[in-house]
């Protein structure tokens, strides 16, 4: 008998079916406007895509109404550019995505094309669209490939990636359709915020953006905010210090706490620890650790114990050049340029003995989830978001609707394979794979790290068993080993990663054969080459298929059930047969830290026996319990950093909305005149506060401060004694007095010099408050935690003392802009001269220095006469230490002597 639930859903549907049969009729009108657009010349689809802008931006006509004649319009353009027509499910994927939506497709569906229908009707708007991307090679792939779909309709496409030249970024940014990577736009938005002015600015807005593998982007990543940085002081000898210690450390010292990432010393470690910072000579004998001196000492300590038991070379990073490379937990992606902060990479460079750069300084940071949240309206796209849905919708608003295939899936998903060792879960895999591969059947094989594939492949090489790996050290070869993963007899381990932007294709991929065959021999004809082989590929894919289409085996289930079916999703695509299959064992870092307990109590009444697996959905329905439950943990440590984010980001968007306003501005004088009155109602309140008597008025410091601060020598100590004045009276006369110094200034630099003195002193005032405040924010954020003890909300305590910070921030910068205006003098001509003639005297010097010979070997100087030039790079040296020159003498008698 059917549940009630079911039984409704048999009558009425799920909500996301019906959220799909409601774009049927759309979907139909496109379709009937087909022909017509099949009759037009290839002008005729630039003259229409001209006819459709002047509607939208001219006649105000919303883009909902030109959906049907956009959409026909771009897939006759894809049709003639590509040679591709979009399937239904495509253009219902591309309404979605137009409705702000995130459409999950199946691999292989065709998504890069699919958003190509959204991108070109938003555009038509005028106020550009950015199509996301995971990385830089998909970015210049997706634009070259779909930018003979937006020339072909008379739009311009560009793309942005690193260490672009400035005026070609530019002009990337104001194509109608704009290709990216999520970490170059945030980036991007952070530089654009620092400039000096209007003209150097790159993005011009956010309108519109669709988001390729929005689960990645929008989820995985969402924890690590973007953070430009400078350099601080360096601190090498420190980290190598603390660092030597971490070897001597004993499981007694420590505890690790794996699901929440952390390590922390013992009360023992921290005795242990102190002794040795102590013989060292890193702390004092009268400090110890819980001093207040020694909070950045233990931070030091807290994060090399860090890297020592938590990142993991092969797993975390890799070494490569001699520099620590992070590699995405997600992707298994080298992450080139992103370094871990709170001197956390320095301690893994110490670790690997590598050459530590400096920490750094936060310029600007911001998070990815309130990086897109500044769009007017965001969409996604990917093969698995539905566990997420509740996410998307309660942080970006974003709806997630599941897009039917073109043709069924055929794909068999085998039940897991639990065994009770690693070792005996490796030679099941091996078995496994030795089995589909004496049959011809293509095997990609998933891994959680560069450690495990290349382990994995040792055994492989030693049964013989040819093979690719892909994992970050092959990260130029991806392409090309996921293009060939689909071929008869290949096998393919990969870490994460399997077939990101590059699908993997039954028998192989025919442009990745066609295109090595050209670049091998230019002078074959392309088109004879395109019929060899795609009838060779014909071949071998009848071949793949009678073999049973690609396996996917998974050694270990992820901490996300969306990254198992991201491999799983790589077989079955487009209708093709395949199957997959997850090989576990109870030593997995899922089953060891999240209930392997439960499991092996079920599994001993199952009764295992050594090298045999249990398969059964209990197992299933107890590991996707332990999936969602790790999610659900992730989820809550995002939206608490979002929380967190949020105070700073309503407080960055007002710094950042100041700086456009001050750099959009011709005249600031009335800005800086509010500013000076404020200091001056400020200053006149501290010493003269309302309500007092005149002889409690401090005015002796008054008139200290009004020539420190506003550069004013006026009598006020006589203003003072006057009968009948008050506080006001003085106010009036300190802004009266400050109006005529500022007018002698103007009358002075000129108009035009004065005002772009006072925006270039605004804005390099706000970025340097604005710089020394995030850090404040970070010193806070770090410590607020502790409140939680005190029974006091952490979060809100946060809220109202960076709320309290921010008005500080706001204060000093009101008093530094206007000291610096109240001091700064135009140079006199004669001063200016001086300063031409000492630069060139001091350029004739070093000419003359650079073609003299080289001088003839100077005799040793006495000590006498030495002791008046001693090296300034000397003054640290004790008086009774031997003198550095080499002299053998005492530095007191040599070139420490005193005179």
């Amino acid at each position: 008998m059917l549940g009630l639930g079911t039984l409704a859903r048999k009558v009425f549907g799920t909500p996301n079916d019906r959220k799909v049969k409601s774009v049927r009729p759309l979907v139909a009108r496109i379709n009937a406007l087909e022909p017509e657009f099949q009759a037009l010349s290839d002008e005729g689809l630039i003259e229409r895509t001209r006819a459709l802008q002047e509607r939208v931006q001219s006649k105000g006509e919303s883009l909902d109404a030109v959906l049907p004649e956009a959409f026909a319009n771009c897939r006759e353009a894809a049709r003639r550019a590509l040679g591709l027509r979009a399937f239904d499910v495509q253009l219902k994927a591309g309404i979605f995505l137009h409705q702000g939506n995130i459409a999950e497709m199946k691999t292989g569906e065709g998504k890069t094309l699919m958003a190509t229908f959204p991108a070109y009707l938003n555009a038509l708007a005028g106020k550009g669209v950015h199509v996301v991307t995971v990385n830089d090679y998909l970015a210049r792939r997706d634009s070259e490939w779909m930018g003979k779909v937006y020339a072909a309709l008379g739009l311009t496409c560009g793309v942005v990636y690193p260490y672009q030249p400035e005026a070609e970024k530019r002009a990337a940014y104001l194509a109608d359709i704009t290709y990216a990577t999520n970490n170059e736009l945030g980036f991007d938005y952070l530089r654009d915020n620092m400039k000096g002015s209007i003209d150097e600015m790159m993005q011009r807005g956010h309108f519109y953006a669709i988001v390729d593998e929005v689960d990645s982007i929008l989820v995985d990543e969402a924890r690590t905010p973007l953070i430009i940085s400078g350099p601080s002081q360096d601190r090498s000898d420190l980290y190598q210090k603390v660092d030597a210690l971490m070897p001597e450390l004993t499981e007694a010292h420590f505890k690790l706490d794996e699901k929440a990432r952390n390590a922390t010393f013992t009360e023992e470690g921290n005795e242990f620890i102190e002794g040795r910072m102590r013989q060292l000579g890193l702390l004092p004998d009268d400090q110890t650790l819980y001093d207040p001196e020694s909070t950045t000492l233990v931070h030091h300590l807290n994060q090399a114990l860090r890297a020592h038991k938590l990142f993991h070379k092969d797993q975390n990073y890799i070494v490569r050049d001699g520099e620590v490379m992070l590699i995405d937990e997600f992707t298994g992606r080298m992450m080139r340029g992103r370094r871990l902060s709170d001197g956390l990479h320095q301690a893994i460079e110490a670790k690997e003995q590598v050459q530590i750069q400096p920490e750094n300084v936060t310029l600007a940071s911001v998070t990815f989830q309130n990086y897109f949240r500044l769009y007017g309206k965001l969409a996604g796209m990917t093969g698995t978001a539905m566990t997420e849905a509740e996410e998307f919708m309660e942080i970006y608003k974003l709806g997630v609707v599941e897009v039917p295939t073109n043709r069924p899936v055929q794909r068999i998903d085998d039940h897991d394979q639990v065994y009770r060792t690693a070792r005996e879960k490796y030679e099941g895999i091996v078995k496994a794979i030795k089995e589909a591969n004496e049959k011809g059947q293509p095997i990609l094989v998933g891994t959680t790290s560069i450690e495990k594939s290349e382990f994995l492949s040792g055994l492989l090489k030693q049964e013989g068993i040819a093979h690719n790996v892909l994992n970050a050290r092959q990260h130029e070869q991806e392409a090309q080993i996921v293009a060939d993963a689909g071929r008869f007899g290949a096998v393919t381990i990969a870490t994460n990663m399997a077939g990101r932007g590059t699908d993997i294709q039954l028998g192989g991929n025919v442009e990745m054969k066609v295109l090595e065959a050209i670049t091998a021999d230019p002078h074959l004809h392309p088109d004879e080459v395109r019929a060899r082989i795609e009838a060779e590929h014909a071949e071998e894919k009848a071949r793949v298929l009678a073999a049973g289409g690609l396996f996917v085996l998974g050694t270990e289930r992820h901490e996300s059930r969306r990254i198992d079916n991201q491999l799983r999703g790589r077989s079955g695509r487009q209708g093709d047969p395949g199957r997959s299959s997850f090989f576990l064992s109870l030593e997995d870092d899922l089953m060891r830290i999240f209930g392997s307990e439960r499991l092996e109590s079920v599994l001993s009444k199952l009764g295992m026996k050594e090298g045999e697996a249990i398969v059964h959905p209990w197992v299933n329905k107890s590991l996707e319990r332990a999936q969602a439950k790790v999610e659900g943990r992730n989820f809550d440590i995002r939206k608490q950093l979002l929380k967190f984010d949020d105070v700073m980001n309503d407080q960055r968007k007002a710094i950042f909305a100041q700086r456009l306003e001050i750099m959009q501005a011709e005249d600031l004088s009335e800005i800086v005149q509010d500013m000076r009155y404020q200091v001056i109602d400020d200053l006149v309140e501290d010493f003269m506060p309302s309500k007092s008597y005149p002889e409690q008025w401090n005015t002796e410091g008054l008139y200290a401060a009004a020539i420190e601060k506003l550069g004013l020598n006026v009598p006020l100590i006589d203003w003072a004694r006057e009968e009948g004045v008050d506080q006001d009276v003085i106010r009036e006369r300190l802004e009266k007095a400050s109006d005529e110094l500022m007018d002698g200034k103007l009358a002075a630099f000129g108009p035009e010099n004065m005002r772009s003195i006072e925006k270039q002193l605004l804005l390099q005032t706000i970025d340097g408050k604005w710089r020394d405040h995030l850090l404040r924010l970070e010193h806070l954020r770090s410590v607020v935690g502790f409140r939680g003890y005190a029974q006091r909300d952490p979060l809100s305590e946060y809220k109202t003392e960076a709320f309290t910070l921010f008005e500080n921030m706001l204060e000093s910068l009101r008093a530094e802009v206007t000291q610096r205006l109240a001091l700064i003098r135009p140079i006199s001509a004669e001063e200016q001269q001086a300063m031409v003639e000492q630069y060139m005297a001091q350029q004739r010097a070093a000419a003359a220095e650079a073609e003299a010979p080289p001088a003839a070997p100077q005799p040793e100087p006495a000590p006498a006469q030495a002791a008046a030039q001693p090296d300034p790079a000397w003054s640290n040296i004790a008086r009774n230490d031997p003198c550095p020159c080499g002299s053998g003498e005492k530095y007191k008698h040599c070139h420490g002597r005193l005179a």
